[in-house]
């Protein structure tokens, strides 16, 4: 092959190795292009499904607070975050009711605490609003206590209510680490400093204060059930033990007062059929990461952490 002809070829190779390129570029330049736009509509669209329905804004209209979830501090059913939907419900004049829609395995006896407490303020600021609980598929422990503080408790009749228990749970490691010739170490300044130390055997003056403090939080959740719901309870004894019963059978308990959804009492018992959500929702991108959904999402928010702290 000549040298003329050589350069040629090498030329033209170059040529085209640099158009497929530009090619490709420009595919991918297309790709994130709609990628952009995807996410830019899916932005749109969360912020317009949280917006209210036409026409509720300054009319009359029924207050929804969602209560999904465990109750912990920094979940969507912290304190932190129901409580503001509830101020913010309650100093609208134009709410005529609130409803909150519980769905919970419960959680934090702080937490919930905290939510009872709120409602009970509140209501003391506005006497003739009513709130009402709106029970899904479970309202249980500390989610029964928050509901305790309502009005009334509607269920449906296949609903799973109760669980008046406090629970502290743990392990023990001190036979598996014997076994594998483990030797546990810790140095406390404190005689007690090491309480519940699962890799450390049982000690009884622990256990005893433990089983003391979980007492006492059950008589504060017992107390609060009583308070809320008065004569309509009828106790049975085995109610604050910890069971659950269906919704059928917690009206019949006095745990909860008749069957109703979010809609039926929005519309039967508030008259106010017209419903608004209150809840305060997480920030736009984690509710974006979450409907996005699974591994993917996740990966591509922790990317983009990754490059900002980069």
């Amino acid at each position: 092959m000549s040298e003329q002809v050589w350069e040629r070829k090498l030329i033209e190779d170059l040529a085209t190795e640099a158009l497929k390129e530009q090619r490709r570029r420009r595919r991918w330049g297309i790709f994130f292009k709609l990628l952009g736009v995807a996410y830019f509509g899916v932005f749109l669209w969360i912020m317009w499904s949280g917006r209210s329905p036409e026409g509720v804004d300054g009319h009359p209209h029924t207050a929804v607070i969602e209560l999904d979830g465990v109750i912990a501090a920094n979940n969507p059913a912290s304190a932190a975050r129901v409580n503001t939907a509830l101020r913010e419900a309650f100093k609208n004049d134009a709410v005529k009711g609130v409803l909150i829609k519980i769905n919970s395995p419960g959680g934090s006896p702080v937490q919930a605490g905290a939510i009872y407490d709120e409602i009970k303020r509140l209501k003391a600021t506005r006497p003739s609003l009513p709130v009402y609980a709106v029970v899904e598929e479970l309202c249980a422990s500390g989610g029964y206590y928050v509901a305790a503080a309502a009005d009334k408790i509607y269920v449906d009749k296949a609903s799973l209510v109760g669980s008046i228990g406090v629970i502290m749970d743990g392990f023990g490691f001190t036979e598996a680490m014997q076994k594998f010739g483990v030797e546990r170490r810790v140095y406390t300044a404190g005689d007690n400093k090491a309480f519940l130390d699962p890799f450390s055997p049982s000690v009884p003056r622990h256990v005893e204060h433990a089983n003391a403090m979980l007492q006492e939080i059950h008589s504060q959740f017992i107390d609060a059930v009583r308070k809320g719901r008065g004569k309509r309870l009828k106790e049975t004894p085995d109610m604050f033990s910890g069971l659950v019963w269906t919704g059928q059978k917690s009206i019949e308990l006095g745990l909860a007062d008749a069957t109703g959804t979010v809609s039926s009492v929005a519309r039967d018992v508030i008259k106010a059929e017209k419903l608004r959500d209150y809840t305060e929702r997480e920030a736009t991108f984690e509710r974006l990461a979450r409907r996005l959904g699974g591994v993917a999402a996740q990966a591509f928010s922790e990317g983009m952490v990754e490059t900002r702290y980069r």
